[in-house]
């Protein structure tokens, strides 16, 4: 299923066999006030249906995804007001949205490509188009904008049977076959993937820095060997090619849709490293979203599972993104399938009470 698309145990049981694995420091630095944090969504579409949906499991703050006519590659405001008025009346605010291009997609089926492939003038018009996004974004009240700089779109083998009737979506590289040597992007070295970036970015991020309107870019999923994979280094696919990419444009404007989950695949052993990245980001103040999943595994050969039973302490994460003063979205995504729940609604609905109990539970040990 498109990841874009309509697509047991709980949080508060989980808090005492995690309890004694958080630092006593750590511990008290997250237990100063309440958390800031809110659930969040980021499935589509946002329509009136799928709106009582998110709204029936608590969910308050959303992604959005507006109606987009005339294969404009912007929301007008009034398109953009549409949205936020409807969800508004189901007491959900729209916090972010994503543009219909820069999308975790491959690069050989992608409709708009030219920022990727650094083909210009095709590139500066679409750079163009968002900034127009980014514009709109602040006139309508929506204070972010999430995207992807993909061109290999998110790796995967297939699915591993999980509990139940549920399947993991997995990635070995040792078991991987790329469907042609090279992509229509040809070989992309880490300098030239670096120059797209960067060509991006400068044209973007003063835009986004003079309408107050955040930027959240998603890492490379996954990470692939230094050298690259279908010809494309992954710049993205790092701990320390992200810090490199925070540090383009020195804005408070400018950071991540930082995917735990991700992040994690990228990590030699995430179940002990991946608090120190949260925190490295979150106290430079450049998470701008959360992915909240969880994986079992490690770099090169990881499954994705339920957020209550893979490697990552979810107990002790949330209590670091507490730590930090983390104040947006966690959001459920990859959420395992089943074939009794062909669009994942019923497992994004475990997820959202899984975070939801998370939070109110880190709230009641402040």
């Amino acid at each position: 299923m498109n990841r874009r698309k309509f697509i047991a145990t709980s949080g508060i049981a989980a808090l005492a066999s995690a309890e004694r694995a958080i630092p006593a420091t750590t511990a008290t630095r997250a237990s100063s006030g309440p958390a800031l944090m809110k659930l969040g969504d980021q499935t589509a579409p946002t329509n009136e249906v799928h709106l009582q949906y998110l709204a029936r499991y608590g969910v308050r703050h959303i992604c959005g995804y507006p109606p987009i006519a005339d294969d404009r590659l912007y929301a007008t405001v009034d398109e953009l007001r549409s949205m936020t008025d409807l969800a508004g009346k189901y007491g959900i605010s729209i916090d972010c949205i994503a543009p219909p291009f820069l999308a975790s997609s491959y690069i050989d089926k992608e409709k708009h490509p030219a920022i990727m492939l650094a083909e210009s003038p095709e590139r500066d018009r679409d750079i163009e188009q968002l900034q127009i996004l980014i514009r709109n974004c602040a006139q309508a009240g929506i204070p972010a904008i999430k995207y992807n700089m993909s061109i290999l779109g998110v790796l995967r083998t297939g699915r591993t049977p999980g509990r139940g009737d549920a399947l993991y979506s997995t990635w070995k590289l040792s078991e991987a076959h790329p469907p042609t040597p090279l992509t229509r992007a040809g070989v992309v070295s880490a300098d030239a993937f670096w120059e797209r970036i960067t060509y991006f970015l400068d044209r973007v991020i003063p835009v986004a820095s003079e309408y107050k309107i955040r930027m959240a870019c998603h890492p490379q999923d996954p990470g692939v060997p230094p050298e690259g994979y279908q010809g494309v280094n992954r710049v993205l696919g790092t701990v320390e090619g992200l810090k490199k990419f925070i540090a383009i444009q020195e804005s408070p404007w400018h950071g991540l849709n930082f995917c735990q989950g991700t992040i994690s695949e990228d990590l030699e052993n995430p179940g002990t490293e991946i608090f120190d990245v949260i925190r490295y980001f979150g106290t430079r103040k450049k998470i701008f979203n959360v992915h909240f999943r969880n994986i079992r595994g490690r770099r090169n050969n990881f499954v994705e599972v339920f957020p209550d039973e893979g490697d990552i302490d979810f107990v002790r994460a949330i209590r670091v993104y507490k730590e930090v003063g983390y104040p947006y979205m966690l959001m459920p995504d990859h959420v395992p399938r089943a074939l009794n729940d062909p669009d994942s609604l019923q497992s994004f609905a475990f997820c959202y009470g899984y975070i939801r109990a998370l939070i109110q539970s880190v709230n009641e040990t402040s």
